[in-house]
């Protein structure tokens, strides 16, 4: 595939943006520009969208340099340097463009819902802006940032090897039980030496963003935050329901899955170290030993998908935008970040053979062959996509990827076995979706709260949305502290309930793909070709599923995956 980045039309090729004063010129241009014709208005729209995505790529490329080595105080600096120096500075201009913007008299001559959909985040970016809050932001922004170094920094001793914390997760699969005990108990210890460092950083995070909410006018940080995500399609009582829903229909299923395997362990209860290992016996699925073969294997599978979707993945390989392994500093998890300007993504992940690092890459390409799909769009606006969109793209790759999985697992038995790991995690992850938002609603209703409070609520949500089959003796504060494993409590508050609305999104692509999976996968492509540039209804629709995630379509699609398990016995 022939990628060719659009040339500049208003800035300079070769802009180095190291400081405000650098970027400056370009906003004054805009605020002082005459817009008399409906041309001029959209040659003004054009040139704003070409800063966006220049300012949001130069940002993207210092968090992703960060990220891949937390260690390296120069590039901390520069990644501070633009959330706490430049972007302050930025923040006033943008939102004069944004007065600038809605006063001129052309935004009824852009009636079409890609144009509307933009003004509506603008008027509400509007209404939610307040000068004393930019200090708050770029500290939040520079504070948010730690909690990847103290991640980064958690690695375990064994057998005279320094393990990251992903590469010891992996020997909780193994079946001597002795070596699980052993490694879950070296994670639980060093876990515990950031406790009270994590807990300390996320009361000051909790703190400032109700600082925040309420400069804005708003009661607490959750009401503001709905406003900011752009929530324009459901409420916070459709999040409470869902919750709901998903104790009801939902946990009983994870429970059942849970006692088989409990009963295969020969066990009354798991302990901690058994949450992971094979009930039968069998060793882990390894579908690969590096990041370089885990790229080959998806380029061939995605390739057999769609030839458009394997080529997208070697155009990232060809421009450097993978970091895949799992290394010493490296931040913890696992994201694609979009890359406005170039439209090729970056994918950053902490593989370490695992068949969950499939999952994982798998579920990155669909973010970014939506970035593919999307590039084209004339407007940055148009590409920055609400997390329901965006999720819908990667959930589904992972279901609609799995009949390719042979590529991986040549062995059937093993293919099958991938399989239903697959569909019984998709129902395990909902109750942990249910209740890490659950979670963010008490924490920002309760801003004041104590640490103890904060525990106190979380134990209570556990016992909602979990089994009861695990016992914790000795380990009741691994329970207790589990929401510190969560990056998007700290890094993006309130973006989680996205990936429970996806999945439901993502299981109906899926079901339609077991009807017809060429038809499923023409309407998953066309609907990531939208980008945002139609309501969140309309591009689910396109997709070919509703957006619904009622109970009575949650209770229909868990009916789905028994289905399926069963078949996959």
């Amino acid at each position: 595939m022939k990628i060719e980045k659009r040339a500049r039309q208003f800035l300079p090729e070769n802009l180095a943006i190291t400081d405000f004063k650098v970027i400056e010129p370009f906003f004054q241009d805009l605020l002082a520009r005459k817009i008399e014709t409906l041309k001029d208005f959209d040659q003004w729209l054009l040139d704003r969208s070409e800063l966006d995505a220049i300012l949001e790529e130069d940002l993207a490329w210092r968090y992703i340099r960060m990220s891949i080595n937390t260690q390296d105080e120069i590039l901390r600096a520069a990644y501070n340097d633009f959330v706490t120096k430049i972007q302050p500075e930025l923040a006033p201009l943008e939102d004069q463009l944004n007065q600038k913007l809605v006063s001129l008299p052309f935004l009824e001559a852009r009636q079409d819902s890609a144009h509307q959909i933009y003004f509506r985040a603008v008027r509400s970016a509007l209404n939610l802006f307040r000068e004393e809050n930019i200090s708050i932001e770029a500290a939040l922004n520079e504070e948010a940032q730690q909690y990847g170094a103290i991640s980064a920094a958690q690695t375990i001793e064994h057998e005279g090897k320094e393990l990251t914390m992903q590469q010891a997760a992996l020997l909780l699969k193994e079946q001597d039980e002795t070596l699980r005990k052993t490694i879950f108990e070296k994670i639980a210890n060093r876990r515990r030496q950031d406790t009270d460092k994590l807990q300390d950083l996320f009361s000051s995070l909790v703190q400032k963003r109700q600082q925040l909410a309420v400069n804005a006018g708003f009661n607490n940080y959750r009401d503001y935050k709905f406003v900011e995500m752009g929530r324009f399609d459901y409420t916070k009582e459709d999040c409470f329901a869902f919750h709901e829903a998903i104790k009801t229909h939902i946990v009983p299923l994870v429970k059942q899955i849970q006692q088989v395997k409990l009963e295969q362990l020969g066990k009354a209860q798991f302990k901690p170290w058994d949450l992971e290992v094979d009930p039968q016996g069998k060793a882990a699925l390894k579908p690969f030993t590096n990041g370089q073969q885990m790229l080959e294997g998806t380029i061939k599978m995605f390739s057999k998908i769609d030839p458009y979707f394997g080529a997208c993945l070697k155009t990232m390989d060809e421009l450097g935008h993978l970091d895949l392994d799992s290394k010493t500093g490296k931040a913890p998890g696992g994201y694609n970040y979009p890359l406005y300007e170039i439209g090729v993504p970056f994918i950053f992940m902490n593989a370490v053979g695992a068949q969950r690092d499939l999952e994982t890459m798998v579920h990155e390409g669909g973010h970014a062959i939506h970035s593919f799909l999307s590039r084209e769009l004339s407007l940055t606006a148009f590409k920055n996509l609400p997390s329901e969109v965006a999720e819908l793209a990667s959930m589904s790759m992972e279901l609609l990827s799995m009949p390719q999985w042979s590529e991986f697992y040549p062995n059937e038995l093993e293919h099958k076995r991938a399989m239903r790991e697959q569909l019984e995690g998709t129902l395990k992850v909902l109750p942990w979706i249910a209740q890490i938002d659950a979670f963010q609603h008490w924490v920002y209703e309760n801003p004041n709260h104590s640490i103890e409070q904060r525990n106190e609520h979380w134990l209570y949500l556990a016992q909602e949305f979990g089994t009861g089959l695990t016992d914790w003796t000795s380990f009741e504060d691994q329970v207790a502290n589990a929401w510190q494993k969560q990056l998007h409590l700290f890094e993006v508050p309130f973006y989680y309930i996205e990936y429970g609305i996806a999945q439901l999104g993502a299981l109906g692509v899926w079901k339609n793909s077991l009807e017809d999976y060429p038809k499923a996968i023409d309407a998953y492509k066309n609907a990531l070709s939208l980008g945002y540039t139609k309501s969140l209804p309309e591009i689910y629709q396109t997709a070919g599923v509703p957006f619904d995630f009622s109970s009575e379509r949650l209770q229909e699609l868990a009916n789905l995956i028994q289905a399926e398990l069963k078949k996959l016995q």
